[in-house]
Formats: structure tokens, C-alpha cells, sequence
């Protein structure tokens, strides 16, 4: 088989609630090499000064306080301005996107992981499947989703609906994935199946056939 970075390349996504880190998280506790493409994209908007001046340009300079990223004031934006969140994902995807093919071609390199998993929510969205060997995506019953999201972030019903409403239909990307993960249990049994797939990922990484 052969891959398309030189590398096994593994996409995690799902929407909110579903327990997509927990999942990285799991394969990271295995051994897997895992990138958060939201901890890379933070970080690129607050260190490259090329990104830099592009969200400036969109959002003015109320989008930085003293050098630093003002998270508060770019969310409360795009929550209620479609035009600029499309604005602010056409600068932000390419770079990140760049970055973690970056990271693919080191990896390959120095051939010091069989495999790597990248965590984004936007894969699809982004296009960035199109890189990638196989895409996981993790889902749960409905109402599982919101009462998780209520305890983790301390807000009501109608905000996790409203924040729901605004990603990609769950059904659409269930019919994308090539791997459906369920997580409607507990802890152990979602690392039972993490455990699995970490495996069968490692088996396919290490095929003879891989040029």
C-alpha cells in the first residue's frame, strides 16, 4: 500500500461533544504521534507575522492586545458574522495545512513513527481529507453530545444547539468517514476501541508494499 505523505496519515474529526480529543488523547497515551491542528493554529496566529497581518486586516487591531492573539473579541465576530469567520478560515486552513505537511515529510523522514493521527474539526470542511489516508470520525447519540458539552463548558442547552447548528451536518460526515467511531459509553470501553484501531493502524503502517 502506498501512502500518500510516505507516511500513514489519520485524520480524527467529529463535531462538538462527540470526544474527538479524548480519542487523540487515548492514542497519544498508546504511543501515536498526534498533531491538534487547533494548538498549531493558535499558535501560528500568534507567532507568524505574515498570518499576523492578514487577521489584522480582516478584524482591524482590536484583533491583537499587545502582541498577544485577543481570542475573546475574534470569536464574539465570527459567531455573528459568517463573512469574516469564512475570511478568517481562508487565511488560517492554507497555513495550517502547509504546517502539517511540513510535520508529514519530517516524519517520514526520519521514519520515527509508523504512524500519525492529525485532530481537526474542519477536515472536511477544509478539504484537508484530500491529504489524508484515512479519516476517523467520532460521533455519539445526540443527547449524550449536549449534556457533555454543558458540563464541560458551563452553558445552557440552547447554546450547544445553536453551536451545533453551526458545524457541518453530523450525518454528512458520518457518510465521509472511512472509519465511524461510536462513543456513546464509558472511558474504558472507547479505549478498548482506540486500543483496536491503534493496532490494525500499526499492522497497515508497517506493509511490505509501501514504496
Amino acid at each position: 500500500m502506498k501512502f500518500k505523505h510516505g507516511i500513514l496519515t489519520i485524520g480524527v474529526t467529529g463535531g462538538i461533544g462527540s470526544g474527538k480529543t479524548t480519542v487523540c488523547k487515548i492514542f497519544e497515551e498508546l504511543g501515536a504521534k498526534v498533531i491538534y491542528a487547533d494548538e498549531l493554529a493558535k499558535n501560528l496566529m500568534t507567532n507568524d507575522e505574515n498570518l499576523k497581518r492578514k487577521i489584522i486586516k480582516i478584524f482591524g487591531n482590536e484583533a491583537y492586545i499587545g502582541g498577544k492573539l485577543n481570542r475573546k473579541f475574534i470569536a464574539d465576530v465570527i459567531f455573528t458574522d459568517e463573512k469574516k469567520k469564512k475570511e478568517l478560515e481562508s487565511v488560517v486552513h492554507p497555513a495550517v495545512i502547509k504546517e502539517i505537511l511540513s510535520e508529514f515529510k519530517k516524519l517520514a523522514k526520519n521514519k520515527s513513527v509508523n504512524f500519525v493521527i492529525v485532530e481537526a474539526a474542519l477536515i472536511f470542511e477544509s478539504g484537508f481529507d484530500n491529504e489524508l489516508d484515512y479519516v476517523i470520525v467520532v460521533d455519539a447519540d445526540e443527547e449524550t453530545k449536549i449534556k457533555r458539552v454543558m458540563e464541560r463548558d458551563r452553558c445552557s442547552r440552547e447554546e450547544v444547539l445553536k453551536r451545533m447548528r453551526s458545524q457541518m451536518d453530523v450525518r454528512k460526515k458520518r457518510e465521509l468517514a472511512d472509519i465511524l467511531l461510536q462513543n456513546d459509553g464509558d472511558i474504558e470501553e472507547l479505549r478498548n476501541k482506540v486500543k483496536f484501531l491503534y493496532s490494525l493502524f500499526d499492522k497497515i503502517s508497517k506493509s511490505t508494499e509501501v514504496n
